[in-house]
């Protein structure tokens, strides 16, 4: 019977509510009205502007890099480089190269810090230089300035194979004196040259302090192979030879072709004097080769069918 009249009740309260509530909601009091200010204008302030020629050399030219010994090292050190031969002033990179070469010689005595600078040539010994280059240049034959001699021309011979076109006399090759100037045409001098250089110095060496000069035996001749009657016309006769007795070293002594075949040292620089020459000359002959040629080496120019060299 309680429950049924709290029920009652309060269904009679929420009616009572819904019957008495207003017809709109309360509204809320206006808020008090604000002035607002507009900020004053600022006014615009512009930088002026760097000349574009300034700025581009400002950002182009690199720091200025010191360029004096005394900038880069103590001084105590600048001197002992002066003293040593290094310039007042030096490029940076050059500078450090140096301080790192002086460093580790400071660490190692067996270390060279710098080498020396060489000391100019005096004019005199400069002009000397000159004129003695000029003068090989004015006795320069065949095009070559380590051919030495002058030039002679046509050369005719008493009979009709002999004879030279154009023909030079050789006084000194690459240096090497030739103990009678020799008359041949410019392929044998060349020739000749190439052996001297590649076949004759390398199998001397330094014996006798190295080679001074050449004993010619013979070069241009009209005249039949060994003289022989009959025989045909010798390379010599052609301006395409020359026979070599022996070798002038420096010291004065000399390896002889007759003495030395054969015989100890100087016997065996002539054998490699004589294969060099295989290897350069058309023909080379020898000691053994015949009973002509055991005191001298014939070397000559001339070209076989078979393309090759005739070597004995």
């Amino acid at each position: 019977m309680r429950i049924v009249w709290a029920s009652a009740l309060t269904a009679g309260l929420a009616v009572q509510a819904m019957a008495a509530a207003p017809e709109s909601s309360v509204r809320p009091m206006p808020r008090a009205a604000v002035e607002t200010v507009a900020p004053a204008p600022v006014a615009e302030t512009r930088t002026p502007l760097k000349p574009m020629v300034a700025d581009a050399e400002a950002q182009i030219r690199p720091a200025a890099r010191p360029s004096s010994i005394e900038a880069i090292f103590h001084r105590d050190v600048a001197d002992e480089l002066r003293a040593a031969g290094v310039p007042g002033f030096v490029p940076e990179d050059a500078a450090l190269g140096i301080a790192r070469a002086t460093a580790f010689a400071a660490r190692s005595p067996q270390a060279i810090a710098l080498s020396l600078r060489p000391l100019l040539r005096p004019p005199a010994m400069v002009e000397k230089a000159m004129a003695r280059r000029q003068e090989r240049a004015r006795g320069a034959v065949c095009g070559d300035l380590a051919l030495q001699g002058q030039h002679v021309g046509h050369v005719p011979g008493r009979i009709p194979a002999c004879g030279v076109q154009d023909a030079v006399k050789i006084r000194s090759v690459a240096g090497v004196t030739l103990s009678q100037q020799a008359v041949m045409d410019c392929t044998t001098a060349k020739t000749l040259k190439r052996w001297v250089e590649s076949g004759l110095k390398p199998a001397v060496g330094s014996q006798g302090g190295g080679v001074a000069g050449l004993r010619v035996a013979a070069h241009y001749a009209c005249r039949t192979r060994n003289n022989q009657p009959g025989a045909k016309v010798s390379e010599h006769g052609k301006g395409r030879a020359i026979d070599i007795a022996g070798v002038r070293l420096k010291d004065g002594s000399e390896i002889s072709v007759l003495r030395d075949w054969g015989r100890g040292a100087k016997g065996a620089s002539l054998k490699r004097m004589h294969g060099s020459a295989c290897r350069t000359f058309g023909t080379v002959l020898g000691p053994g080769s015949d009973g002509y040629h055991r005191d001298h080496l014939h070397f000559d120019t001339a070209r076989h069918r078979s393309g090759g060299s005739y070597c004995r």
